[in-house]
């Protein structure tokens, strides 16, 4: 199956006036934006982010959800309140901090039916984690099905008051977060039963259009003139990347998924699904608006109109929409091999290829429509990897899902490759939980690089006949799930868990929450109709939708 999404429009607003930060600075408070201490509320909501009200999953009401922001050395405790209501999504939920990596606390990671059972209606549970060593630009989603598609994402950023590239940009907050996603005006629930989804929307910090569809309003980002901007971008996509430039600027990426780069100067990048890039943006063009581009890797997409488009406007311009022109042909396009570590780079073990300590070759392939690595599908098992590890589980072969789950010796040095085979559309984004990984071959290039590729946590997969191939060590005993982040195609299959030396779980995370245990023994004890998600009615709206459907399943139960 892939999922083709036709995605048009997007783009939010971030009209607040900037908050100028210096070197060491700390963001100052703002309204909507939360600390490490604090609780989110998951319940539903009408919004219409397009000018297309619908019921939506949202983290306190909003979309996105609003930004969580700490210092870097902070510890987290945020409580998640299940409050959700409308039975056409689903009733449960699971927040995941994406590239956090959990060390000492993989119960905290938020992966339903890795880490833990999903969180039932009228239910919370609390995530306490440290987080010592990252800083950078993070996010927060749905870890169970397809919900995060309904709505649940949201911006997390570690800030570090001794950023070695702060002389690099005045201004960093809230107000330069930007966040890119997609949106559908059919419920997930019912779209993950057609194969081929098309999506309505794309948005930037919530705000888009759609072909046909109203003038809705579009994102403002606002800069003053010689300012120079550390824009955090992030992809919330459930599918398509985008490729992302501003009429008449250029960028220099400073950091790829909480990993600071040597200083790359770019005029577009390219943004894959669970990706970050923090670009530094100089205010050097005459006091004017200028048209920020958006643009999903989807056939016959524009920017016409305001379709996929969101307007930088500098203080003192005119409140009207730019009429400036995208270049015909742009210079200095992002390539990710040309990023570079900035601090301690290397990867892990011998140079060479196939020199680590462990191999490991997985080939991704579509079969009739669903995923399979090496052959399996993967299948979220009834009792979570992490709890079967904690009952006396050691090995593969008693471990589930059978053929899903890959056990890792501690204090190795990995090196997987990963290939796609009978896939007619790509690029896959591939994200590993509980690490950063280095990347010693990207998708597309020919070469290896040891001594100083990019390090990050969610890596192209290309299409075939290329291949990826990723560097890290197993340092973080617990099961971390490694998987497409394309999210239709994670809930049909293309997904596995490595589990790192089970032997040694219980010690690293203990002690365990006394929480955590009664998140199972509450859901399993949950009925048909107490899951939600619309069950065979959902089945029957995508019949009325499409003719092209996968076979009825149930929600993951």
């Amino acid at each position: 199956m892939l999922i083709l999404i036709l995605i048009t429009s997007l783009i939010t607003s971030i009209n607040a006036a900037s908050i100028v930060s210096r070197s060491k600075s700390y963001p100052l408070p703002r309204s909507g934006v939360l600390g490490p201490q604090t609780s989110i509320t998951v319940g539903n909501s009408l919004i219409s982010p397009d000018g297309f009200e619908r019921s939506a999953t949202l983290v306190d009401g909003t979309f996105p959800g609003p930004l969580i922001s700490a210092q870097k050395g902070d510890n987290f405790s945020i409580q998640v309140i299940n409050n959700l209501t409308d039975s056409s999504m689903f009733l449960s939920t699971s927040v995941h901090w994406h590239g956090l990596y959990q060390n000492g606390t993989n119960y905290a990671d938020g992966t339903s039916f890795v880490t833990q059972c999903p969180i039932t209606q009228n239910q919370s549970f609390t995530h306490t984690f440290s987080v010592p060593n990252q800083a950078g630009t993070y996010w927060y989603h749905s870890h169970y099905s397809v919900q995060y598609c309904d709505g649940l994402r949201g911006p997390l950023v570690i800030y570090d008051p001794n950023d070695p590239l702060a002389y690099m940009y005045d201004v960093d907050d809230a107000s330069t977060v930007i966040t890119l996603a997609d949106w559908y005006h059919s419920v997930a629930p019912v779209l993950r039963f057609i194969i081929g989804v098309n999506a309505n929307t794309s948005l930037i910090n919530g705000l888009g259009r759609y072909p046909g569809g109203p003038a809705s309003e579009l994102a403002v980002i606002s800069v003053e003139q010689g300012k120079r901007y550390r824009m955090r971008l992030i992809a919330m996509s459930c599918d398509p990347n985008f490729a992302f430039s501003i009429d008449g600027h250029n960028f220099t990426v400073i950091e790829a998924d909480g990993e600071l780069t040597e200083p790359l100067v770019v005029d577009q990048i390219t943004i894959l699904a669970g990706q970050r890039y923090s670009v530094v943006l100089i205010a050097d063009q005459p006091v004017d608006n200028y048209w920020v581009r958006s643009v999903p890797n989807l056939v016959n997409v524009t920017t016409d109109g305001g379709l996929n488009s969101a307007i930088l406007r500098y203080t003192g311009a005119p409140v009207a929409d730019p009429t400036t022109s995208a270049p015909a042909v742009f210079q200095n396009q992002f390539e990710e091999w040309n990023l570079h570590t900035l601090i301690n780079p290397g990867a892990p073990g011998v140079p060479g290829y196939g020199n680590a300590d462990i191999n490991i070759q997985l080939i991704a392939a579509n079969v009739n429509g669903t995923f399979q690595v090496n052959g399996t599908q993967f299948v979220p098992p009834s009792v979570p990897v992490l709890l079967q590890i904690l009952s006396g589980a050691q090995d593969a072969t008693q471990l589930l899902p059978s053929g899903s789950v890959i056990v890792l010796e501690a204090n190795k040095v990995v090196e997987l490759t990963l290939t796609t085979t009978g896939l007619t559309s790509g690029p896959h984004p591939i994200h590993l939980h509980g690490h950063t990984f280095d990347v010693v071959q990207s998708a597309g290039n020919s070469t290896f690089n040891y001594v100083n590729p990019v390090r990050r946590d969610v890596v192209s997969a290309g299409t075939p006949p290329e291949q990826m191939v990723i560097r890290w060590v197993t340092d973080n005993s617990g099961p971390w799930f490694l998987h497409c982040h394309i999210d239709w195609h994670l809930d049909d299959g293309f997904a596995v868990v490595l589990a790192e030396s089970p032997s040694d779980t219980l010690a690293h995370i203990s002690p365990i929450p006394a929480a955590w245990d009664q998140l199972c023994p509450i859901f399993d004890a949950l009925t048909v109709d107490q899951l939600g998600g619309g069950g065979l009615l959902a089945y029957e709206e995508a019949g009325n939708i499409s003719t092209i459907l996968f076979p009825y399943t149930p929600p993951p139960s």
